[in-house]
């Protein structure tokens, strides 16, 4: 297994994971977005897991973030806005050395925190998130009315 940053070659791969992560998104959304972050390498970053034949394997998305991050001290933050490994690859430390990429990016950019967020009922990212080294800093509902 190799991970590094996605590239144009991964493209395909990986609009098929993010499918699989996120199913409500259509297609031309998933391919939308990621054609936004291969053209935008300054506050957007993937990379990619690929195994021995090329094939992507996972995949993790992340951010600067310049806005109020919950739980964080400071700003910017990298913010992983997605993480999802193929489930014939889990518990094999994919997960891991895609949030070691995830960590180096963020130190280069000069970042002191990293963040993520979970719908509050999704216990196993819960606990991938902290067996990778994050820690639980709060925990919100949100609400909305429409204005009459």
């Amino acid at each position: 297994m190799e991970v590094r940053r996605a590239t144009a070659t991964d493209r395909a791969g990986w609009i098929d994971l993010r499918q699989q992560l996120w199913p409500e998104e259509t297609g031309q959304g998933h391919a939308a977005e990621v054609d936004e972050a291969l053209a935008s390498s300054d506050t957007l970053a993937a990379f990619v897991a690929v195994d021995e034949a090329g094939a992507v394997t996972g995949f993790l998305e992340a951010a600067m973030r310049f806005d109020y991050v919950n739980g964080c001290e400071g700003s910017p933050v990298a913010f992983l806005e997605g993480i999802y490994v193929a489930p014939a690859f889990r518990k094999q430390g994919v997960a891991r050395a895609l949030i070691a990429a995830f960590e180096d990016w963020a130190r280069a950019k000069g970042v002191k925190e990293m963040a993520s967020d979970a719908e509050i009922d999704n216990r196993v990212s819960h606990a991938m998130h902290q067996a990778l080294g994050f820690a639980e800093t709060e925990r919100v509902v949100y609400f909305r009315k429409p204005v009459a």
